[in-house]
């Protein structure tokens, strides 16, 4: 919807001064909110804000919004699903409306009940409210981490800065841009980032379903989780789960619809976003493909659409856009980010944007109903599961967890029903002691993927093997990877992004749902399935997970393009990170068919992009990290 700056602390400016520093770090995000800016000042604080208009299209829905008196004062980015039955509650306490749009809900919903106001929002939102009297700020990240939100303290000064995104920072005078040399490490793993701390040093992800208060008279900094997901299965018929979760789905595409602006869907030809679609029932749909043999998958969302009478917009990728759009990816992403979708998405959001302000898409229900292969067991590890006592193969994982990398370790791990010994997530790319050994020194002093897992899995003890898989991507795949690509590449097109699947109702009801039910003999995700049978033909409710499926691996083979690859490697401010000599090696290995290493070569790639973008083409720069 939108996005916001701000900063506490006078700097040491006449108010003018403060105005242009504040503006320019708008302009830095202005491609999330084109329609209109908006800021406030006060001995305290200076809050920005850019609009993208999608509810109450007039000036009365501007930001910063404030109460009649002033004393409270709201930047917010994203929607407030059931803000119409909030309203009318706070009318009914008395409070007064003067405008159509959530925020406001936001200003008189603090007022009545401070910070448990978190606790009465459905819906996706990053926001920061400044009360003058208290001489406080109060922010909050919806539950799933559907929207972002950034701070940094300066350097001396103990100043605030917060926002939608970290470019915005970079505008401000006491921000020291410097690369978090912890970052790099665990990210070469998980190819996402995953530490708190950003790879910019000193800003920190507030992360989901947690709030804050900044005091500002002392500089007190209090964060806390306000919301877990919580597996308790509820043993119920399987239908009746069915049945529930179809009404739930059709109501939660019926908020996530409510908006001024036309709306769309996006639409892979997978049973979730065809689920969501076929809800929605819009004007439009939007797909996307690679014009290179077998990477087009496009023809079932055409042929969805076309069944249900909804015009399909198509485009297909090349090579040559592939490459030329990652500095631009990079430069949106914020952090470096190599999940190879990202680019799809990015062109997706794009030919969306021409046509539409608002997209559904099916984002989350992977997470939340088991989807990913990762979560089945093949047929060797299911009948070695029955052939064998848990207690035995609990023994032999511990067993193998002290033995090298050797054939039958990983097998005799998963079958353990341990995963805090195996799993980390949806991607692994590199092991701990394949980055160790490509990373310079100083880069390699970051914890590893299973460290930053750890107290993750230590939340969800209690589960079992699948409810622990499922919760530990719901805390760190889905906010880290998935919803971070999904927001910055949409909103890098002035785009908005729901996700109806990932609403606090449709959530009390999955946390609800029976292992059994979740995954069985019949494949994963069952009960969603055949919810969404009952709107879609089967081919749609029963077709495998596919993903964006991305020919890079064809393209590194290519001269043209494995160069375009060489030059980062080769370049000599490379070297500040990796053994180049082995990256090299890599990427010869692979051009010359001898092994498959695209996704190692493309992380460590997406990393290189994004230095270059962020501190060798910007104007501005400052000393690394010490």
């Amino acid at each position: 919807m939108c996005g916001f700056v701000g900063f506490t602390g006078t700097l040491d400016m006449e108010q003018d001064a403060r105005a242009e520093v504040l503006e320019a770090m708008m302009n830095r995000i202005i491609h999330r909110g084109p329609d209109m800016g908006g800021q406030y000042f006060s001995d305290d604080v200076a809050l920005g804000f850019r609009r993208l208009s999608i509810l109450d299209l007039s000036e009365a829905g501007a930001q910063p919004m404030g109460n009649e008196e002033g004393t409270v004062q709201v930047v917010f980015n994203g929607e407030i699903y059931n803000f119409r039955e909030l309203r009318a509650e706070l009318e009914a306490a008395g409070y007064v409306f003067h405008s159509n749009t959530d925020t406001e809900v936001l200003v008189h919903g603090y007022e009545a009940w401070s910070e448990t106001l978190v606790d009465h929002l459905r819906g996706m939102y990053s926001f920061v409210v400044y009360d003058s009297r208290r001489r406080r700020l109060f922010g909050a990240r919806d539950i799933f981490g559907i929207k972002p939100f950034y701070w940094y303290r300066t350097p001396g000064e103990n100043e605030l800065l917060f926002g939608s995104e970290i470019k915005g920072f970079l505008e401000h005078p006491h921000f020291v841009k410097a690369v978090n040399r912890a970052a790099l490490r665990p990210y070469l793993t998980l190819q996402y980032p995953a530490t708190e701390e950003t790879f910019f040093a000193g800003v920190f992800k507030l992360p989901a379903a947690h709030c804050f208060t900044f005091e500002l008279e002392t500089g007190a900094m209090n964060i806390r989780r306000y919301w877990d997901c919580d597996f308790s299965e509820v043993d119920k018929p399987f239908e009746r789960y069915v049945e529930e979760l179809d009404a739930q789905v059709r109501e939660s595409v019926s908020a996530h619809r409510i908006a001024d602006v036309k709306v769309g869907s996006f639409l892979s030809g997978g049973v979730d976003s065809s689920y969501i679609t076929a809800c929605l029932m819009p004007d439009s749909t939007f797909s996307v493909g690679f014009d290179y043999q077998g990477f087009n998958e496009t023809d079932y969302a055409a042929e969805l659409s076309e069944r249900l009478g909804i015009t399909n917009h198509r485009k297909m990728v090349s090579a040559e856009e592939f490459f030329q759009a990652l500095p631009d990816i990079q430069y949106h992403m914020d952090e470096p980010q190599s999940n190879l979708s990202s680019v799809p998405l990015y062109f997706l959001a794009q030919m969306a944007a021409e046509q539409v302000t608002v997209v559904l898409s099916g984002e989350g229900a992977d997470e939340l109903f088991a989807g990913y292969e990762w979560y089945e067991d093949t047929p060797p590890m299911a009948g070695f599961k029955r052939a064998m006592p848990l207690s035995v193969r609990r023994a032999l994982g511990k067993l193998a967890a002290r033995l090298p990398h050797v054939k039958g370790r990983s097998f005799l791990l998963k079958c353990a029903e341990v995963p805090e010994r195996w799993y980390v997530g949806q991607a692994f790319v590199y092991d701990t002691d394949e980055a160790d050994a490509i990373l310079k020194r100083d880069y390699d002093r970051g914890p590893d993927a299973f460290e930053l897992c750890a107290p993750v899995y230590e939340r969800a003890k209690c589960y079992r093997e699948l409810s622990k898989k499922q919760y530990l991507d719901m805390n760190m795949w889905l906010p880290g990877d998935i919803l971070l690509k999904a927001d910055k590449m949409c909103m890098a097109h002035s785009l908005e992004l729901r996700v109806p699947f990932l609403d606090r109702k449709v959530m009390a009801l999955a946390e609800r749902v029976p292992e059994r039910f979740r995954v069985n003999e019949h494949g994963n995700k069952q009960v969603l399935r055949h919810a969404a049978n009952r709107i879609l033909p089967d081919e749609w409710a029963t077709r495998p997970k596919k993903g964006f499926p991305v020919p890079f691996r064809f393209w590194l083979r290519e001269p043209r393009y494995r160069d375009m690859v060489k030059a980062y490697f080769s370049a000599d401010w490379a070297r500040e990170f990796f053994d180049t000599d082995k990256l090299m090696s890599l990427l010869d290995d692979h051009f010359e068919g001898k092994a498959m290493n695209q996704r190692k070569i493309y992380t460590a790639l997406v990393f290189l992009i994004w230095y270059k973008r962020f501190f060798i083409d910007e104007s501005r720069s400052h000393p690394a990290a010490a």
